[in-house]
Parts: C-alpha cells; structure tokens; sequence
C-alpha cells in the first residue's frame, strides 16, 4: 500500500507477537507507517534499510486504513494499531512476566517520571530510561556509553522515541550491537506517560481525526507534516487504486503483480 508493504494486525496481534519473540529469546523490530513516514520513507535511504528490518509493521493511521479498504483489502478500523491502542495490554503483560524494558528517548527527566509513573502501576516491570539528548554518530562516547547501559541491562523489549527519522536511523546504525529483544520504534510514547505531551482521546484516533487534534497543539511544529507531505502520496495512491482495478478485473497475476508484491528478494521474514 502506497509503495510498502504493512501488516493488517489488531493490537492482540502484535503482542502475541511480543510475547513469542521474548519466549524464543530472538531479535526482532516492529515499525510503524503512517502518512509522515511514508514521505519520509521516499526520501531517506535509512529509512527505507529500517523498513526491510522490520518483522511486523503496523498501520498508525486511520486515512491508510480508510484507503487500504478502497483498494478491496479486508481491514477494519481495530488495524489502526499504535503504542496508545496497545499500551495497558503491553504494560500488563510486562508486569506479570516482569520483563526488563529500557526506554531510549525523550527531553532529561521526561522518561524517569514515565518509569515512576508507571511502576506505581506495574510495580514488577523493570524500567530502564535514558534520555535522547545524546551524540547518537557512530563511534561516539555518548553512543557507547548508552549501549554498554543497554547490554548491561539486557532488556526483552527497547522502546525508542527519538521521533522520526531519528529513532529509526539509530536503531538501524546499531541493530548489531543490540542485544537479542523486541525493539520498538515509539516516537512521544513516554511523553504521554509522564504527562508532558497529552495524546488525543482514542475516539479521535478512530474517527481518523487525531491529526486535527495534535495540530491544534503544536501548530508550528506538525502544519507541514499534516498539510503539505500528504499531497506528495498522491501519485502512490493513484498508482494503488489503478493497480486494484486492473485486480478486480482479473487480469492474469504478472499484470496485476505491482499490487501487494512483496519486495524484489522476497519477504524480509
């Protein structure tokens, strides 16, 4: 869809996913797409590396949705999928395993009150933060002061929120290095948690309007991201919409191939 390939899965989904990559001890990425990294995407060759690491790659965007089911793919509105729409599951599932999660992100002392405020809850989850205001260049001091932390800790899940494309950037310069665990890239997850940025109701998020909300908030930051890069998809959409038609004509399966292919090479899993 509009150029990548993306996972139709429902918040249950993805932590079944969770759960079995920790269980089999393994390392795996889950990304997200949304309208912004989709114009990213086409412009920062890290993003693109980032993407075809990723296991699951889940929809966080309800206009994606609203447009996949145009194109005759069987979504529905519980595959808008994001850390806000899994995140009293995750946190649950965390505190009964007890599981070590380090969070990589966010403005000096954002994160520690996350991890307070959210051990006042999850009294059993580990919590290991560290800020995102760091020389994040290969070879640099800070960088491996921050992973020799990391593989100290040996977290099972790795939030990073560093917004994009910053935090896919580093995940991507250090993949290796990391340890073997689920790593997430979250954007201002812990920026909700500890109460400095307010996410929009979920309601607004299902009604695909959360992009009104969150420009009403930050007007100088977000008005390119919500008002002008969408308009650079539209040859993508264009190319979709084509695509499902020649589909639904039932034209022979290297006609319609362009629709859904996977990557040149195969599935990255």
């Amino acid at each position: 869809m509009l150029g990548q390939l993306v996972d139709l899965v429902k918040p249950e989904e993805v932590l079944h996913h969770v759960q079995t990559a920790v269980a089999e001890g393994r390392k795996t990425i889950v990304a997200n797409h949304n309208l912004h990294s989709l114009y990213l995407i086409q412009k920062n060759p890290e993003m693109r590396a980032f993407y075809a690491q990723a296991e699951m790659v889940e929809v966080d965007s309800t206009p994606m949705i609203w447009f996949s089911r145009t194109l005759g793919l069987h979504s529905r509105g519980f595959h808008r999928c994001t850390y806000l729409d899994w995140r009293a599951h995750f946190w649950s599932v965390a505190n009964r395993r007890k599981w070590r999660i380090a969070y990589v992100g966010g403005e000096p002392g954002v994160s520690e009150t996350a991890a307070e405020r959210l051990n006042a809850v999850y009294p059993h989850a580990q919590i290991l933060t560290r800020h995102g205001f760091f020389d994040a260049s290969a070879g640099s001091a800070d960088n491996a002061a921050l992973m020799a932390d990391i593989m100290a800790f040996n977290p099972q899940i790795l939030f990073v929120g560093m917004g994009m494309p910053r935090q896919e950037a580093w995940i991507l310069r250090n993949l290796e290095l990391l340890p073997n665990c689920v790593i997430f890239s979250v954007g201002a997850a812990f920026d909700y948690e500890a109460g400095t940025q307010k996410p929009a109701p979920r309601w607004m998020g299902r009604a695909g309007v959360e992009w009104a909300y969150r420009l009403v908030q930050d007007p100088k930051r977000l008005f390119r991201r919500y008002c002008i890069e969408p308009w650079t998809l539209i040859p993508l959409a264009i190319s979709d919409i084509r695509a499902a038609r020649r589909r639904k004509a039932g034209l022979a399966p290297k006609e319609a191939r362009e629709f859904g292919a996977p990557p040149v090479g195969g599935y990255h899993h």
